[in-house]
């Protein structure tokens, strides 16, 4: 059990438990939700908010990892009921109890539920996945500490990625019933992260200079495995895939599935080879580097921040407003992205591939930004803020080019605006770790993340669904037709996200000096 016990085997088993998560899969099943419960769409809507909250709303999950995982209990003789471990199994409860009640209302086994009982549980679904999510990205920082952008992007975008996998898992294993689906994921994520739940750990081990390379070949691995998802997505457009083909290729993903395992395996063998670093010789912590009485005030103590510190902080309200602007407009499209298709008279099958793709960008934005993050700050010597406004920016020219209403806009905008809000969720965790320290860090970044939710609804409800539904008045069937149903709230979010580019160059200003006193000077230090 000892030779599990390391971050090679903790990445593998967080890449998995990652992957089967199944994010954005709502579209599948909506529809049999919403006739066997007989909803309209203004329910539906409704429902499907309680999804979005739960599934950004991390808090409680942050507050249970800090408890469960520091040095006070983990050093106490309490160690074994302690643990990363639990986070997992709360959210697995919670994740069983959602998703399993949502099948037996839709398969007929329980009478249909009041619609507060469903939001109810349409919440805790998703809100179980938020517990894995911290887990993996939170251990993964504190056992990669010098390359965190790229270990928070490999975890990101596998979680991004899960959707497409669950869809082709959906494909084969569920004989496309989405009710099927539902009980899937109630019972794959789960499963998953109990069997391999006690071989998540906190490895306080040293650094190397080999773990780059042994994470850029993570990141080798999910490319390909996108790759792969893509190319079939792409050809099932085209052709009909036979059972044994189906299965065929579902097999296949399954090995690229397993093969991060060889990666580890390898990286154990290099590390075995290698002369270990005295105990002695252990980074510096926060309070070691500055030399001047003025330096000490800087940091004020960052590492030690909790919540209710960090909500003091100016730079806490910065990042939240930035994350409002990058991540509201950026799920503001991907929600409408089918209706805007529509308006400009894009064909269903182009419409369905508007939506892949799209999530192919995200996942592509969210290990991206990790890992260009990470060589900016060791090539560079730039603070990831900077890398954040420069994608804001870029996601405010995506809503510009989908404004225009060009032929093909939907094409360029949603891949600009992809990329760029998928990198958003790598660059946020690793820039709160940095800025407030790993103490807190699951309780501070999953409180930011609340951010999402909160922009969704402002722009998509309150702008988009506004400025849409007064430019149908008068239509047939209240449909708006054409490029100026979406312009006008395309052009607001624009705005928005030039306005968050702004906000995060106040934070790059702020913080410049905080990165080289603290950040790249323990950065210069570990990797001497």
């Amino acid at each position: 059990m000892e030779m599990l016990s390391n971050k090679w085997i903790t990445t593998v088993v967080s890449i998995w438990i990652q992957c089967s998560v199944g994010a954005y899969t709502f579209s599948i099943y909506s529809p049999v939700l919403k006739s066997t419960q007989g909803y309209d769409q203004s329910t539906l809507d409704t429902v499907s908010v309680f999804m979005d909250f739960g599934g950004n709303l991390g808090v409680l999950s942050g507050f249970l990892y800090t408890a469960v995982t520091s040095r006070r209990h983990l050093s106490s003789g309490t160690s074994r009921f302690c643990g990363p471990w639990v986070v997992l199994l709360v959210g697995a409860i919670q994740c069983f109890t959602g998703y399993l009640f949502i099948w037996a209302a839709v398969s007929g086994l329980i009478s249909r539920p009041p619609v507060p009982a469903m939001c109810f549980f349409m919440f805790l679904a998703p809100h179980g996945a938020t517990f894995f999510n911290t887990v993996c990205v939170v251990c993964g920082v504190q056992n990669f500490s010098h390359h965190g952008g790229t270990i928070v992007g490999i975890m990101k975008s596998f979680n991004g990625l899960s959707g497409a996998l669950a869809v082709q898992a959906f494909d084969i294993l569920c004989k496309d019933n989405p009710t099927n689906f539902i009980l899937m994921l109630a019972l794959l994520p789960n499963i998953v992260s109990l069997s391999v739940m006690f071989l998540v750990r906190i490895d306080e081990s040293s650094s190397t200079v080999d773990d780059k390379k042994h994470l850029n070949a993570f990141s080798s691995i999910s490319l390909t495995i996108v790759g792969y998802r893509m190319m079939t997505v792409i050809l099932e457009n085209f052709i009909t895939f036979p059972s044994w083909a189906q299965i065929s290729s579902f097999i296949l993903l399954l090995l690229l599935l397993i093969s991060p395992l060889g990666i580890a395996i390898n990286a154990l063998i290099e590390d075995s080879k290698r002369n270990k670093i005295s105990s002695e010789e252990n980074p510096l912590e926060y309070e070691q580097l500055p030399s001047t009485s003025e330096d000490k005030m800087l940091l004020q103590n960052e590492e030690d921040m909790n919540l209710v510190q960090a909500m003091g902080s100016f730079d806490f309200w910065l990042l939240f407003v930035a994350m409002v602007c990058g991540m509201g407009t950026g799920v503001a499209t991907i929600n409408n992205m089918s209706q805007m298709g529509q308006s400009l008279g894009y064909k269903t099958k182009e419409i369905n591939s508007l939506v892949a793709l799209l999530s192919i960008w995200n996942f592509l934005g969210r290990l991206g930004g990790g890992y260009l993050s990470d060589l900016l700050l060791h090539e560079r010597r730039w603070g990831r803020p900077l890398l954040m406004a420069i994608t804001q920016a870029t996601m405010g020219i995506g809503h510009i080019i989908i404004a225009s209403g060009f032929s093909g806009n939907l094409y360029f905008g949603s891949f600009l605006v992809g990329i760029c809000f998928g990198s958003q969720w790598s660059l946020m965790p690793i820039i709160t770790s940095e800025i407030f320290g790993v103490l807190h860090m699951a309780t501070i970044f999953n409180t930011i993340t609340v951010a999402s939710p909160i922009g969704s609804y402002i722009f998509s409800v309150r702008i988009i669904g506004y400025i849409y539904d007064k430019e149908a008045i008068g239509e047939e069937n209240n449909h708006c037709f054409g490029i100026h149903c979406f312009r006008l709230s395309f052009l607001i979010m624009a705005f928005v996200a030039f306005l968050g580019c702004a906000v995060a160059l106040i934070l790059f200003f702020r913080t410049k000096r905080f990165y080289h006193l603290v950040v790249l000077r323990r950065l210069d230090y570990s990797l001497r």
